[in-house]
């Protein structure tokens, strides 16, 4: 590399040296445009699973609840337990299989809005190497 720059003057050199940084940033910050539109979309991905979750669990709260309480309660009054009883134990089963469900989406959803996942790695990691890399020719 000694043999390409020698006879440049020193003005030249770290004009191109100037050049050589400002272009290595503007890429970097294409970099970190596309990594943020990426992180973007696995964000929206996350907000899209508490959604369904949500709406799953609210939905199943009115369509299941009622559906399979009733034939739970029928049940039990076959079984020969109070009515009133019935439609309490039924309603509590019911609630707590349909609130677990809810709690996987909602939960599945939180993981993939954490912080850590937001993280701009990749640019960086290539900043730092740049940072390197300038430190070595100055």
């Amino acid at each position: 590399m000694s043999q390409v720059n020698e006879g440049r003057p020193l003005a030249e050199l770290l004009g191109g040296l100037a050049s050589d940084i400002s272009n290595l940033f503007r890429k970097e910050i294409q970099l970190a445009k596309a990594e943020a539109s990426e992180k973007f979309s696995q964000t929206l991905g996350g907000v899209i699973s508490l959604v369904i979750g949500a709406v799953l669990g609210l939905g199943a709260l009115g369509v299941l609840l009622s559906a399979i309480v009733s034939l739970l309660a029928s049940f039990f009054v076959n079984q020969g337990m109070d009515p009133a009883m019935s439609n309490a134990i039924a309603a509590g089963i019911v609630t707590v299989v349909v609130g677990i469900i809810a709690w996987i989406f909602f939960n599945r959803g939180m993981s993939a809005l954490k912080a850590s996942n937001l993280n701009l790695n990749r640019t960086t990691a290539s900043l730092s190497r740049d940072a390197d890399i300038v430190k070595e020719r100055l």
